[in-house]
């Protein structure tokens, strides 16, 4: 019989979220009839806009049709949907350098698992947990956990000798969204120490600012040095539909020289048929100009969440930060283990946070609060407690 692999014996033994979900039912279940409010896990909760609707129902319909069927696609994506990606997000960049992917996470792991084991990570702590997690099953023995608190603004010293810098802005879980000088700092870094950052962008429709980047490509250079990680799911509700894109530009290179851009879409057909048809013409419309309005609305209702979260959480004494260009907060609970915190708002708030530990060390006293939900329980929550 084969030996368990060594990378899973320095796992913990349950992902974040599916701890969270294990204790609210139990919670559920010792008292039935209790209502929770759920601002843990980050899903949407609102319906997809019609005109993107439609346009799902249509791909699947033209599917049940002798004209409109098609089978595999392009591995890549299709082209349409790449090419309005550039122009809204990318317009000094390529169709080429874009891949249609299932979503942001498993495109993190495809890139995971192209680098390998054999690599000197760096990771802003907290964040995501996928990029630790993931490191972790490729068998990476040096992963450098680099604070992100308050005392240093939520941006990281970056030692040198870095193979990869995984970046996520606006933040998960701080909701921190950095300003161009804080960008051009880590590409500068970046091409100094020959590092490539991954950067998760999934985020980037929650900024409100508009002096502050929406995409790593804004800063010179960056092409260099860069891949750039998206997702539909929190901007246009697709967290069911699960549809995202990668960012690898040509100029970026292996140390030897070599494309990556060509060794990640050798890889990914490999092991990747392409994203679903289905799927793809919801991304099309929601890149057209109808379905950017309606992405806007979206935002605009998820950051009225966040803006009366903030205010009820900073009346309560909280210091918050957050939940201005990102639909996160992220409350200090100093002297508290976060979750102890979570423990505590399910009991007595009937509140589903995430507690901070979940995200890294610098997240033990903390806890995450998403603004992802309905404006009538949100109402409710700040009202009654």
């Amino acid at each position: 019989m084969l030996e368990r692999p060594p990378a899973f014996k320095v796992l913990s033994p349950s992902y974040l979220f599916p701890e969270i979900n294990r204790r609210k039912e139990v919670f559920l279940k010792e008292n039935p009839g209790v209502k929770l409010l759920s601002l843990g896990i980050g899903d949407t909760v609102l319906p997809l806009p019609q005109v993107i609707a439609t346009a799902l129902e249509k791909g699947a319909a033209e599917l049940g049709t002798p004209e409109g069927y098609s089978g595999y696609g392009k591995e890549q994506g299709l082209l349409k949907l790449r090419a309005q990606i550039c122009q809204r997000l990318y317009p000094r960049l390529s169709p080429e350098e874009v891949f249609i992917s299932d979503g942001a996470k498993s495109d993190l792991g495809r890139l995971q698992n192209l680098f390998g084991g054999k690599v000197r990570v760096g990771i802003q702590d907290p964040t995501y947990p996928v990029y630790v997690d993931g490191s972790l099953l490729q068998g990476v023995q040096e992963i450098k956990f680099l604070p992100c608190t308050a005392e240093n603004d939520f941006f990281p010293h970056v030692p040198p000798g870095l193979d990869l810098l995984y970046f996520c802005n606006p933040n998960n879980p701080t909701g921190r969204a950095y300003t161009r000088g804080e960008l051009q700092h880590l590409v500068e870094y970046a091409l100094e120490n020959q590092t490539i950052i991954l950067y998760d962008g999934a985020y980037f429709s929650y900024i409100q600012d508009p002096t502050l980047p929406r995409t790593i490509y804004e800063i010179p250079g960056a092409e260099r040095v860069a891949i750039e990680v998206n997702s539909f799911s929190k901007m246009a509700g697709f967290s069911g539909v699960r549809l995202g894109w990668t960012v690898i530009p040509k100029a970026l290179k292996f140390r030897c020289g070599h494309s990556i851009r060509d060794d990640f879409y050798r890889f990914g057909c490999t092991v990747f048929n392409g994203a679903s048809n289905i799927a793809q013409k919801g991304g099309v419309a929601v890149f057209s100009d109808a379905g950017w309005e309606e992405v806007q609305k979206l935002v605009r209702y998820t950051m009225r969440n966040a803006s009366l979260l903030k205010a009820f959480f900073k009346k309560e004494g909280y210091r918050v930060h957050g939940g201005e260009n990102a639909p996160y907060l992220w409350l200090e609970t100093p002297g508290q283990k976060s979750w102890d915190v979570f423990q505590e708002f399910m009991e007595k708030r009937h509140l589903i946070v995430t507690p901070g530990a979940g995200y890294g060390p610098s997240g033990e006293h903390a806890i995450r609060v998403s603004a992802f939900g309905h404006y009538e329980d949100i109402c409710e929550l700040i009202t009654d407690k």
